[in-house]
């Protein structure tokens, strides 16, 4: 019975010695991160059919939530976002980021004043990237305030604008676009094709590595299974079209 006993042990050790001294298994054990950044005036749930997603593929899927509404740019990056990268790096892996709308802008925001040595790709959808005519028309009124906050504010078209300060992408970023409205009214205020909020010329950004335009409306714009396969594909490969 002991010589049996010992056996197994001795079999156990030679089983697992490999995996704690090889480097190579040890690489493995590292995890991407991704980091779900919402809207203006969103929640987590609005970015929950992403997250499904990235989950079913093998991602370590941190669905950020902070007050849009109540904060300005800055402060949403430096208090909220800055943990979440924080806790996204200690699974070892590359970081990688996934925004809708002002999402977009609090990455960039927090990109411009921190070097992530592993940082991924950055996957953004329907992003006023120029700024939104939307906010000059409307930054005047009290509805307006009341509703956007101090963010609501920084999304001008002016060259002064925040969007228009952050400078290009030195980072692997994707841009999806929409052309689809569900309000007339503020498409009439938006030159060009547009998704209801943010025109598909406004949503570039100069450096990007791909862009994609899909007809789906800036509210919905997460739930389709086209644009969450695609930004699966980009966060994979680099590119929303599959291979």
């Amino acid at each position: 019975m002991i010589k049996q006993r010992v056996a197994a042990l001795i079999a156990f050790l030679h089983c697992c010695w490999p995996l704690a001294s090889s480097g190579a298994n040890v690489q493995t054990s590292r995890r991407d991160a991704v980091i779900l950044v919402h809207g203006l005036g969103r929640t987590r749930f609005s970015m929950k059919m992403l997250e499904w997603t990235l989950r079913r593929k093998g991602y370590l899927v941190i669905n950020m939530g902070y007050p849009s509404t109540r904060v300005p740019v800055e402060e949403a990056a430096k208090d909220w976002l800055a943990p979440r990268v924080s806790e996204a790096s200690e699974a070892g892996g590359r970081v990688h980021f996934v925004t809708h709308s002002l999402g977009g802008i609090v990455v960039r925001q927090y990109l411009k004043n921190h070097e992530l040595v592993n940082l991924g790709r950055v996957a953004m959808l329907a992003p006023p990237n120029q700024g939104s005519e939307l906010a000059d028309a409307f930054c005047g009124s009290k509805w307006y305030r009341r509703t956007t906050g101090p963010a609501g504010q920084q999304l001008g078209c002016a060259a002064s604008s925040l969007p228009n300060t952050l400078g290009p992408a030195n980072f692997d970023s994707g841009i999806i676009a929409g052309d689809r409205s569900l309000n007339p009214r503020f498409s009439a205020l938006i030159p060009g094709r547009d998704d209801g909020k943010v025109s598909v010329r406004r949503a570039a950004l100069e450096g990007m590595k791909d862009f994609l335009v899909v007809h789906r409306s800036h509210t919905w714009m997460m739930w389709p299974r086209e644009v969450t396969e695609a930004v699966g594909r980009f966060l994979e490969d680099g590119k929303f079209a599959a291979k």
